[in-house]
């Protein structure tokens, strides 16, 4: 699907505004709709002048970082120009006796995490898709299991810059860790999918790279009994950095990471094995697939499985369990945090994945949480609620009024259509 041309007008106050526009490529597409041109700036002052003469022509914007996640949420209504923020991929400043790094919106995380590791520091953020930028973490709001320990994008982030539909860039927080009381701009971008402003650049706080760490792991046939290991873990003095949990076809595993100084690992590591049971091992490396999730994101197209994101307070963990059994699903999340990643093999009748959803979604609902259809193919988007119900979904749309009032910047990508 193409979003149409831009007329010759539009596309000189473009090149004025940006020395590198050009036609759409193979690969361009979001989420099966080609933009009109592609625009790549250098820094955010090139980005204020893109968005200032697309606001003019009354163009569509839609950022991208490296392109990891353009097919998650729902495709755009239209996409004039996609923001290619590639070239924005610096380490602005490491400052390692402070404990923060500050990253353009196009910087890989893996390289942010070779830069700040040189000074024995990490971003505490893993990285779920693999060649996820900055810009992409904070606007699918991706966090994976060492959420339990440290938190998400949310709680590490202390500045930000972006740029509003109308060209003005924007600044909050800066190098400082403690946060004051106000209106927190950088929480709002967070999760918003490119919706309400344009991300440039961020700084994060750090933490020290640990000195030794231990996954320990336990074989689980039965749901109740997954909840009651990861319960007994979650209520210790043992102090995890992630509780996961891996679940498909009846079967899984319970896996605790256990991080910090070599003596008080291997302490907590016994400790943990004795909660888990006589099947319990430890090991240096993370078990299979312990550090991602079940589906192949890079694969485009109607080949690609249907993802799930679900959430669900701790006790709800046996109820998900059960309702993914049976179904042909692979689970794998966050037993300690309540938040769990699905997919459904690619092939799967639409029908089935309906039916699916609905029975995640539902045992999801009983436990406080959702089900959101992450990716999928085009059409399972179109049989399937992507979002389901989204109770704040009034308050979402007058932040969209706020910053994005002509509703130019990824049109329809998000909840509701925003």
């Amino acid at each position: 699907m193409s979003t149409g041309t831009i007329d010759a007008t539009a596309r000189e106050a473009l090149a004025s505004a940006c020395a590198d526009v050009h036609d759409p490529q193979e690969g361009d597409a979001v989420d099966g709709v080609r933009p009109g041109l592609v625009a790549r700036p250098a820094d955010t002052d090139q980005v204020a002048e893109v968005m200032r003469a697309a606001a003019a022509h009354r163009l569509s914007v839609v950022p991208r970082g490296r392109g990891t996640k353009m097919t998650w949420g729902t495709a755009p209504r239209n996409a004039d120009v996609l923001l290619d923020l590639g070239a924005l991929d610096q380490v602005l400043d490491h400052a390692a006796g402070d404990l923060i790094v500050a990253a353009q919106a196009g910087a890989r995380l893996a390289d942010v995490q070779t830069v700040v590791g040189r000074g024995g520091q990490r971003l505490a953020l893993d990285e779920t898709v693999p060649g996820t930028s900055i810009g992409g973490l904070l606007a699918a709001n991706t966090s994976g299991p060492r959420r339990v320990a440290t938190g998400t994008a949310r709680d590490l982030l202390i500045g930000i810059t972006v740029v509003r539909a109308d060209g003005v860039v924007a600044r909050a927080g800066g190098r400082v860790v403690k946060n004051v009381a106000g209106y927190d701009l950088g929480k709002l971008m967070i999760g918003s999918h490119g919706t309400l402003a344009v991300v440039t650049d961020a700084t994060f706080r750090l933490h020290p790279v640990p000195a030794s760490h231990q996954w320990v792991t336990v074989d689980v046939d039965d749901p109740a009994r997954a909840h009651e290991l990861a319960q007994s873990v979650v209520h210790s003095q043992t102090v995890p950095a992630a509780v996961e949990v891996g679940w498909a076809e009846g079967r899984g595993t319970v896996s605790v990471l256990l991080e910090g100084r070599d003596e008080g690992v291997a302490a907590r590591t016994e400790s943990i094995r004795g909660l888990l049971g006589a099947g319990a091992t430890a090991d240096a490396d993370a078990p299979a697939g312990g550090a991602t999730y079940p589906w192949d994101l890079a694969a485009r197209g109607d080949d690609r499985v249907t993802a799930l994101k679900l959430t669900f307070v701790l006790s709800g963990l046996a109820d998900v369990l059960a309702a993914a059994h049976g179904s042909g699903v692979t689970l794998r999340g966050s037993a300690g945090a309540g938040v769990a990643y699905a997919a459904v093999p690619p092939g799967t009748p639409v029908e089935e994945v309906r039916a699916v959803v609905d029975r995640l979604r539902g045992a999801c609902a009983r436990h406080g949480g959702s089900t959101v259809v992450v990716d999928a193919p085009a059409a399972v988007k179109d049989a399937v609620d992507v979002w389901g119900p989204v109770p704040a979904l009034g308050l979402m749309r007058r932040v969209k009024d706020q910053f994005d009032p002509d509703h130019r910047l990824a049109p329809g990508r998000f909840v509701g259509g925003i």
